[in-house]
């Protein structure tokens, strides 16, 4: 437990110690509200409303905000994930490696040191949610933040998986940016993806991104107060071939999934000992 918390903790305060990161990391979520969310919103919200074919009231702002936070819990906890190459080639990571520290706690360690960078980065965001028009109460906020760490973890134990791998930072970016981007495009955080073809819904269904940008739009629009209509045109009801998907199925797929790659990711520590 204490390899645990110190390799966590060493992760946190390299965070907290680097500003230019810390602010940097926010230009493309930023980014991606004003292009989405701004130049886009209307078009998006006429288009909505012409399929809707009602007056119903629909902001498209509140609908990508939850993927917006979702996409900044993908891209800073994956990217962290980069420090296990920089950790290598240091020479940290072979001084932890011949230590009495299990490749388990190292797994772990790492997963929630890049988990709660991403966290610290996602709840950040909230501030942005008075100039956007947006507000959530506090019992909203309180069932969030413990599916946004959870989210960072599945999201973070994916990008440990791909540093396990790679030798080279280079090669790390090239191929996180060949994978993240899909992956926030295919799941539903800036679009809907309803009327799809049925190779990109059999692609939407297996990204694990689709699930948590699921649940943060379940949890913070309350999609069971609008309409069966609304529901259906913007691709909130979700399904898992052909089966409807709950929130309680979303948070076991995710832990399922967490799991799943810390144990590839501590196989890979083993090999490269």
């Amino acid at each position: 437990m204490e390899g645990i918390i110190a390799i966590w903790q060493r992760d946190m305060i390299k965070f907290f110690r680097d500003r230019a990161r810390m602010i940097g990391s926010f230009s493309m979520p930023i980014l991606f509200l004003v292009v989405f969310g701004v130049g886009m919103g209307g078009a998006m919200e006429s288009l909505v409303a012409s399929g809707i074919g009602t007056d119903e009231d629909f902001n498209y702002v509140e609908f990508i905000f939850p993927g917006i936070v979702s996409m900044t819990l993908l891209m800073t906890s994956v990217f962290s994930s980069l420090s296990v190459i920089q950790d290598r080639d240091f020479g940290y990571m072979r001084e932890i490696l011949v230590s009495p520290v299990s490749r388990v706690n190292i797994a772990l360690g790492k997963m929630l040191g890049s988990a709660s960078v991403a966290f610290v980065q996602g709840v950040m965001m909230f501030v942005l949610m008075p100039f956007l028009g947006i507000s959530i109460d506090l019992v909203t906020l309180l069932q969030l933040l413990p599916v946004m760490f959870m989210i960072a973890c599945a999201f973070s134990s994916l990008g440990l998986l791909v540093a396990s791998l790679l030798n080279s930072m280079q090669g790390f970016q090239l191929v996180v940016n060949i994978l993240v981007m899909p992956m926030i495009f295919l799941s539903g955080a800036l679009f809907p993806l309803s009327n799809m073809p049925g190779w990109v819904d059999f692609i939407v269904t297996l990204n694990p991104v689709t699930y948590g940008v699921d649940l943060m739009k379940n949890i913070m629009i309350d999609v069971d107060n609008l309409s069966a209509t609304v529901q259906e045109e913007m691709g909130l009801n979700l399904t898992f071939f052909g089966q409807p998907v709950t929130m309680t199925g979303e948070v076991f797929f995710l832990l399922g999934f967490t799991a799943l790659l810390i144990l590839l990711a501590t196989l890979m520590f083993r090999r490269k000992n």
